[in-house]
């Protein structure tokens, strides 16, 4: 299986939050958004080593703050992320070299769990690149520019997609050095992927799986813990 490794991607500013405070330091039952993520991955027997990527203002504090506050020993570097995510996402990367198995996952996805994680490093092992995710409850409108209803998709044929989004480390690294080169906007990394000619398998993620987004999102998530611990 070689070497596995969970890159936390925690440098947005969160500006949906409302918040002065990097979303990811903010606090559910007294600790760190972020550290219930680390803490989920830290724990995975499949995982050898954690990144994080944060702001380059707050890599000390995310030191000291949450990962040896807190002791979460399988977090081999942390490095400074860039102007958009793909490019925290490819300084990442970078600082995986040696690796086989690669998952990319948002610090703000505090509720991941081994299920996911452990198909996320089986099928990456059998398809190359994949993501979990969920079918969407509501249904789907597809609107034009002036904001009238154009179709509504199949709701069976759509997938809401999460992360982890997991992939052999050469098939992602080489697809992010291509976008590096040629320029170009994508919001997340199964797009990356796509766009040079790779298929992602997706496989099924959990309703639990949000990400903490909003003021309302800090609520769910409190509830979520709730039934967890």
């Amino acid at each position: 299986m070689g070497r596995t490794c969970a890159i936390i991607v925690a440098a947005g500013k969160g500006k949906r939050m409302g918040s002065d405070i990097n979303k990811q330091y903010l606090t559910m039952k007294d600790k760190p958004i972020l550290y219930y993520t680390l803490d989920a991955f830290s724990k995975n027997k499949l995982i050898d080593e954690i990144i994080i990527v944060t702001s380059e203002n707050e890599m000390q504090y995310c030191k000291e703050e949450v990962v040896e506050k807190y002791s979460i020993d399988k977090v081999a570097k942390i490095v400074a992320g860039g102007a958009e995510r793909q490019d925290s996402v490819y300084n990442g990367l970078l600082a995986a070299d040696g690796i086989d198995t690669v998952l990319i996952h948002d610090g703000a996805r505090p509720f991941v769990d081994n299920y996911i994680i452990e198909n996320g490093i089986k099928n990456a092992l059998l398809y190359g690149a994949c993501a979990c995710g969920v079918s969407p409850k509501d249904t789907i409108k597809i609107k034009d520019q002036e904001g009238f209803s154009l179709e509504t998709p199949d709701r069976s044929n759509l997938f809401s997609v999460q992360t982890p989004q997991c992939f052999n480390y050469d098939l992602i690294i080489h697809c992010h050095k291509k976008l590096k080169e040629e320029g170009g906007v994508v919001t997340d990394d199964t797009m990356v992927a796509e766009k040079y000619g790779h298929r992602v398998f997706l496989y099924e993620g959990s309703y639990n799986n949000i990400k903490i987004t909003t003021p309302e999102d800090l609520i769910i998530g409190e509830k979520i813990l709730e039934k967890l611990v």
